[in-house]
């Protein structure tokens, strides 16, 4: 069962991560933390009419914390705040209540849909999802300041 988990895409996506590291003047910053399993994650975005124009993070994960956050970086730059709140909450459903795997440019997450059955290990698959909404929560908040 854990070879579909941890299948050859996946580790393909963990081994090939971009936008690593951090931004020089991010308007957000975030991270999250998974207590099960240790895993950690910081990210930095800029946005700008709207949309993310710059993203990087830092993150030490599983391989499939490191897949959600290949994801996350590979679609990220171009989203709308609520492009990337759906995308989150269609990976939160697909993992937690057996709904579909998102479409579109996030149709990707659908390899991480066998992670379902693994509850331990969706605080992981979640983190950058979780993270890039915290900090899109904060560079609101500062605009509206």
């Amino acid at each position: 069962m854990l070879d579909q988990v941890y299948n050859a895409k996946i580790l393909e996506l963990a081994g090939n991560i971009p936008r690593l590291g951090r931004l020089e003047r991010p308007d957000a910053t975030a991270s999250a933390y998974s207590k099960l399993c240790g895993s950690t994650i910081t990210v930095d975005l800029a946005l700008r009419d709207g949309k993310v124009t710059d993203y990087a993070h830092e993150l030490k994960a599983c391989a499939l914390g490191q897949a959600s956050a290949s994801i996350m970086a590979r679609n990220v730059i171009g989203s709308t705040p609520q492009e990337l709140r759906e995308a989150r909450a269609a990976l939160r459903r697909m993992l937690k209540e057996n709904g579909p795997p998102p479409e579109g440019k996030w149709a990707d997450l659908a390899v991480l849909e066998p992670v379902r059955d693994y509850k331990a290990r969706h605080g992981s698959t979640l983190l950058a999802f979780d993270a890039v909404v915290e900090a899109l929560a904060q560079a609101e908040a500062e605009k509206a300041v």
